[in-house]
């Protein structure tokens, strides 16, 4: 998995490649839990996200979770239909902030 990083205004934007699964997502939480801790405004784009499992919802859930602690902001851009759905089954929609573009996404968190 690949993941792109890049500052937008104040926000860091993580893009995320491929599958986010258990043999990629302790390397996508490894970057996303200190980039909340240090930016504190966070916006995943799952433009290039083909799947997400069980294992990388939980990655965004630990990340929810810190987030409450810290007071940090998360928002996720750009779902593609599957990855939508899997959101909207598990509840997961209701828990993040899920905007259509990045620059949505960044203008939201402030």
């Amino acid at each position: 998995m690949d993941i792109h990083e890049q500052m937008q205004g104040n926000a860091l934007v993580l893009e995320p490649v491929g599958r986010l699964d258990s043999l990629t997502c302790r390397e996508f939480e490894a970057r996303l839990l200190p980039a909340l801790s240090q930016s504190g405004a966070v916006v995943v784009d799952c433009a290039k996200l083909d799947y997400i499992s069980s294992a990388g919802l939980r990655v965004l859930l630990v990340a929810a979770k810190q987030n409450r602690v810290t007071g940090g902001r998360l928002a996720l851009a750009g779902l593609r239909d599957n990855l939508r759905e899997v959101f909207d089954i598990s509840g997961f929609s209701a828990i993040f902030a899920i905007h259509p573009t990045v620059a949505a996404a960044v203008a939201s968190l402030g």
